[in-house]
């Protein structure tokens, strides 16, 4: 749950900057311009803000090339989750076998196989078979009626719901999506993948069909169906069909949602500008996370001075900025090299009770240290280590996985020695790959020191 942003986080008034696009007067700090001397030394959110806008937008003759970057569509397509192997793959290839023969006595010939159905094993089953295209229905029967203490998860739910799509065997579908409710559990856009290879005349009666479903059962199930279903249909580009589900179910700012960050994905930001219009015209109305996702997709794509008039107009409209609003612009700071603003806003949000988030901690330690200032990443790593100790670790790990991948392995080392000095556990995966690379460069000494500090950390958890 987000926690709300303190009343000085606001964004200051940005028209005057944003009407004459000229770069700002010079200021002994231009990041945090003073109305006068005696101004107090902390600036405030909302001044540091406006003074980064101001030294942000560009001047108006680069205007017109800054802005242009090519728009093309999102290519990416859905692949399968990268899983862990949690059960025996030739048991699931025994199972699948079996299953695929379809024989009359097949449920016997299972029992055979003296299973015992976990939620690991029968989701690997429901995989391979809806990969094969074999029905599942049967074997899922079968777990069912042999095994009445085994309750289904959510994740079988939606492979089962994907094999009967499969199969178009709605009628079963229904049935199981009214247990899906009963049972509190949620539907994913992994349920409704068999549509992405329908042709573009049979996905509609799918698509139709699915909704229709979903509206007669009610419960979790309609809820998390039809946002998944949508946000599933953005994926595939087919933002018609996805307009056509909410147009008969309804017309909600989260469903926009989805529509506007697929827009920004494919880069197509007039048209994530055409679904705020759109949805004000059925009156519903954006919230900060709309925003949030074009402000996001704007600076990523160095579009700086069309996020500056989104941030304008979202004052105007009088949206508040959250925690991802202002992560965000820190971001964008930290990768402009704005280092000086980024870190007074950052000090003036935890002063006003706001925590940055992990993300913006790494952009911050990123910015400094790939800029060729790693003292200075180093400084505010100790700094943020009395300011936010909830990020320590963190912030002591990257910093020394940054070393290493950069060839500096002692000091990497070191970093990892000190922290575990002040008893700070390292994140593991970097530790180990610094203990290897010590070994590479003929440094034992310094990894078996920090291999005996590493020890501390298991004596701790054995209560030794």
């Amino acid at each position: 749950m987000s926690v709300p942003m303190p009343p000085g986080l606001r964004i200051g008034s940005l028209r005057r900057t944003l009407i004459s696009f000229r770069a700002p007067k010079p200021h002994p700090d231009r990041f945090c311009p003073l109305s006068s001397s005696s101004q107090s030394s902390s600036c405030s959110s909302r001044s540091l803000l406006s003074g980064f806008i101001r030294a942000t937008l560009p001047s108006r003759r680069s205007l017109s090339s800054s802005s242009q970057v090519p728009r093309g569509p999102h290519t990416s397509r859905m692949s399968p989750t990268p899983r862990l192997r949690r059960v025996d793959p030739c048991v699931v290839s025994e199972i699948v076998a079996l299953i695929s023969g379809d024989s009359d006595d097949l449920e016997s010939k299972l029992r055979l196989l003296n299973l015992s159905p976990s939620h690991a094993l029968v989701s690997e089953t429901l995989r391979a078979l809806n990969d094969r295209g074999v029905s599942a229905l049967r074997f899922f029967g079968w777990v069912l009626g042999s095994y009445p203490d085994f309750r289904p998860n959510s994740e079988a739910y939606n492979l089962i719901v994907l094999n009967l799509g499969l199969f178009d065997d709605y009628s079963t579908m229904h049935r199981v999506f009214d247990e899906i409710s009963s049972k509190g559990h949620c539907l994913t856009g992994k349920a409704f993948s068999f549509l992405a290879a329908r042709g573009a005349d049979v996905i509609k009666d799918s698509v139709r069909e699915l909704v229709e479903l979903l509206s007669r059962v009610g419960g979790s199930c309609r809820g998390s169906g039809i946002f998944s279903l949508i946000k599933l249909l953005c994926s595939m580009n087919a933002f018609d069909l996805a307009i056509s589900v909410m147009e008969e179910t309804a017309r909600r700012t989260s469903y926009y949602n989805v529509l506007i960050a697929a827009k920004c994905r494919n880069l197509d930001f007039q048209g994530a500008r055409d679904v705020f219009d759109k949805m004000r015209r059925f009156g519903c109305d954006p919230n900060t996370k709309s925003y949030n996702y074009l402000l996001g997709s704007l600076f990523k794509n160095k579009r700086v001075v069309e996020a500056c008039e989104l941030l304008q107009a979202m004052e105007d409209l009088g949206y508040v900025p959250d925690s991802v609003t202002f992560e965000v612009i820190l971001v964008h700071a930290c990768k402009a090299n704005r280092m000086s603003f980024a870190v007074k806003f950052v000090d003036q949000m935890l002063s006003e009770g706001s925590k940055p988030s992990l993300a913006t901690h790494a952009a911050f330690i990123k910015g400094y240290f790939w800029s060729g200032h790693a003292e200075d990443a180093y400084q505010y790593v100790v700094d943020m280590s009395m300011k936010d100790k909830c990020s320590v670790n963190m912030n002591f790990s990257l910093l020394a996985k940054l070393y290493c991948v950069s060839g500096r392995i002692e000091e990497a080392g070191r970093i990892l020695y000190e922290m575990m000095g002040e008893g700070l556990k390292p994140n593991f995966p970097v530790y180990m790959r610094v203990m290897k690379d010590l070994h590479k460069i003929s440094r034992g000494d310094l990894a078996l020191e920090l291999k005996t500090k590493f020890q501390q950390f298991s004596l701790r958890t054995d209560g030794r």
